[in-house]
């Protein structure tokens, strides 16, 4: 098992993170990107997904969607999901039930996937490149979503990750998993509680959450959102712009052709980047349709005037935010900002503008948060420890839940969960029942026009009236951490008359033990008594588990195709470049090791194998690729046999000569060392044998001084002359 999993599911990429080594990385795909292309596409034989798609997405465009997150749980009749058809290359289609699918053309039939699908074929290539990286199997993640995504959008993620192999430890919003990650890694935060504003200016919404934040806790205060701002809204606005103008000065309409539109579209998303840094920037698209190029020119004082009305549109989102939070701008201490669009300077400028003080940007713009979902996903690791961090997130509707009204009944529908309720919570609600009954969720007017605003309905089997008298029935209803409302439990209980000790003093107490055959003082009081767990039928938007076992073999199926077309378009192109490869070396790096026979009968094979490469091969199966590699691997090799043979005698007699070196200079070097340790030794017997010599010859010296004097006493008759004092 890899670590613990974090995703950011992004509108127009996505990025994963997991907390392994006492720390928090980013997980690179394929080309070695930190995050990948939210797309899906479809092809004549398997499926292209994230980078690959995003590739294509232009020759491919009918076959590849996006807004992968803002069709989830949608349903096909809802405004917003029709205008979402602006963006996506594919044709929306209402599948069974009402929801959103695509239909595009794969593996050769027109075929259509719904929304949750859609996305459950991404989570999947998410999955695959965690494990292509960790060399482990991945099960936990934690995903997120916008904050404004309803129980229906969670429960179908939920869904998409089940069908992908995953296990949703926990579904979060945006905003709060950015939060999470300041709060765990920001090492200044005291244990006095301050406001932070965290916003997020996303690809295609924009969210504010207003917390309060101190050391090893967080709490979200009050969240508001807008849809339909974001970055992409800004590139539709610079679209419009130069549609007008291509139209007036080269007399084409791109919105009469899909790629041209694909086209124009991409080329503004490069020039939003150079206005960011620049005062003016060129637009030029070659053959955009009918054969014409076109150019054009945009200063940035244009381009924030044209985005200005776009921009606007964040402060009534912010004072939203705020007065849910019930607190006013001289609160916040800090405004941290992430995502992609506040790199524009008009947006950081409005932001500082509405907010009186200097922006924050300490948290990284496009992975905070993928890190604050591994971090949570961490946190519910059993084989993980992490710091010591609690976060609480509330409710963005109200939600209320309803059932059939009975006789004496005053109301048959309660607010359960205020908008800006903490999750988790639980409320425990009383009604009195004869029989089996019903009850509903559903959200409040809060909800956009067109939003499913139904959430569920639960059935309570079971219930058994005692006597004439209604049964006491307690349901449980619970809002989880991700958002998902539910009944949780129900159970029937009584009144019941019980008898509890009374308190006493230590005093009374000891004169009442002092009298014999009395016991403590009772009493006896009402107690509600849990009597008998009753059944609930779930009834939600979530898939029934027959149609979601259904996808997941259907998902597991794609996937091995599309890994079996990987393989075999691998072995395609390593026959390709042995046929090149050996082709150039034959009569190079290897000629002096093939006979002139021998190097005919390999080029004709290799002209053989190219010839059926480019024809009748050009669809062959993987075995037939390894089939005619392999025929020309027992020839080849032979002949490179030799070259790695003299390759390897040159190196063993490279390596000899190297060796014989260096022992001729390892006993020149002893030679020397011996030399030297000679020439020290006769210096030292020379020099010892000098002050030999030179002590006897002292000592001679000395002797026969002592002699001269003596002689020098004697007089010449002999006698010994003394001197007189």
């Amino acid at each position: 098992m890899s670590g613990s999993i974090g995703l950011d599911l992004g509108n127009a990429s996505s990025v994963i993170a997991i907390a392994r080594n006492r720390g928090i990385d980013v997980i690179v795909n394929e080309v070695s990107n930190r995050s990948t292309p939210s797309l899906v596409g479809f092809g004549p034989k398997a499926r292209a997904l994230g980078e690959s798609a995003k590739t294509q997405e232009i020759s491919n465009l009918k076959n590849t969607v996006g807004s992968l997150k803002r069709l989830l749980g949608r349903q096909y009749n809802d405004p917003e999901v029709q205008d979402e058809s602006r963006f996506i290359g594919a044709p929306l289609v209402e599948v069974p039930g009402g929801g959103v699918g695509v239909k595009v053309r794969y593996q050769g039939n027109e075929q259509v996937f719904t929304a949750t699908q859609l996305v459950a074929m991404y989570l999947t290539k998410m999955k695959q490149t965690v494990q292509e990286e960790t060399k482990s199997t991945v099960a936990d993640v934690v995903i997120s979503v916008p904050l404004w995504h309803t129980d229906a959008q969670r429960r179908a993620l939920i869904d998409a990750a089940h069908i992908a192999g995953l296990n949703p430890v926990r579904i979060i919003n945006e905003v709060t998993a950015a939060a999470v990650s300041y709060g765990v890694f920001k090492t200044d935060l005291t244990e006095e509680p301050k406001k932070v504003a965290f916003v997020d200016v996303g690809h295609s919404s924009f969210s504010v959450s207003i917390a309060s934040v101190q050391k090893g806790e967080l709490k979200i205060l009050g969240s508001a959102s807008d849809r339909k701002f974001g970055g992409r809204e800004i590139d539709y606005a610079l679209v419009n712009h130069f549609a007008q103008e291509f139209k007036e000065n080269f007399k084409i309409d791109i919105f009469a052709n899909p790629k041209a539109f694909s086209r124009v579209l991409t080329a503004v998303e490069r020039l939003k980047k150079v206005l960011s840094a620049n005062a003016q920037a060129p637009i030029n698209i070659e053959s955009v349709m009918d054969d014409k190029d076109v150019r054009g020119m945009l200063k940035r004082e244009e381009y924030e005037e044209l985005i200005a009305p776009l921009i606007a549109r964040m402060e009534p989102t912010i004072k939203a935010a705020l007065d849910q939070a019930n607190i006013s701008l001289d609160d916040i201490a800090t405004v941290e900002v992430i995502g992609g669009t506040s790199r524009i300077p008009a947006v950081k400028e409005k932001l500082s503008e509405f907010f009186n003080k200097p922006l924050s940007f300490t948290l990284n713009q496009d992975e905070a948060i993928a890190r604050g979902c591994a971090f949570v996903c961490a946190m519910h690791s059993p084989t993980m420890r992490v710091r010591p961090f609690k976060y609480e997130d509330i409710t963005q509707y109200s939600v209320d839940y309803f059932w059939d009204p009975v006789e004496g009944e005053d109301e048959n529908e309660l607010q359960v969960f205020p908008a800006g309720n903490v999750l988790p919570s639980t409320k425990i609600v009383t009604l009195y029942r004869k029989e089996d009954f019903s009850v509903q969720a559903k959200y409040t007017s809060e909800l956009p026009g067109g939003v499913l605003p139904w959430i569920g309905q639960w059935t309570i089997k079971g219930v058994k009236a005692d006597g004439d008298e209604p049964a006491m029935v307690k349901l449980r209803f619970r809002a989880d951490y991700s958002g998902i409302y539910t009944v949780e439990n129900a159970y029937i209980a009584e009144e019941q008359i019980v008898e509890e000790p009374v308190e006493q003093s230590a005093e009374e107490n000891d004169k009442e033990k002092a009298k014999d055959g009395e016991t403590g003082k009772v009493k006896k009081v009402k107690k509600i008594v849990k009597k008998a767990e009753l059944s609930i039928i779930h009834g939600t938007t979530a898939l029934e588990s027959s149609v979601k076992e259904k996808y997941i073999e259907l998902e597991n199926q794609m996937a091995m195709e599309d890994k079996h077309v990987a393989d075999t378009e691998n072995r395609k192109n390593a026959l390709e470049e042995y046929i090149y490869d050996m082709r150039g070396k034959l009569d190079d790096l290897y000629s002096e090791f093939a006979s002139d026979e021998e190097k005919s009968k390999m080029h004709d094979m290799l002209n053989a194998a190219e010839e059926w490469l480019y024809d009748e091969g050009e669809d062959a199966s993987k075995a037939q690729y390894i089939a005619k590699h392999e025929e020309l691997l027992s020839v080849g090799n032979i002949i490179k046999g030799r070259y790695l043979e003299k390759q390897e005698a040159e190196r063993r007699a490279k390596e000899e000569e190297e060796r014989k070196v260096r022992e001729a200079a390892e006993a020149e070097r002893r030679a020397r060392e011996e030399a030297a340790a000679a020439a020290a030794a006769a210096a030292a017997a020379a020099s010892a044998s000098a002050s030999a010599d030179a002590a006897a010859s002292k000592e001679s010296a000395n002797a026969n001084d002592g002699k001269e004097k003596a002689e020098g006493a004697v007089d010449a008759d002999g006698d010994v002359t003394m001197d007189e004092n």
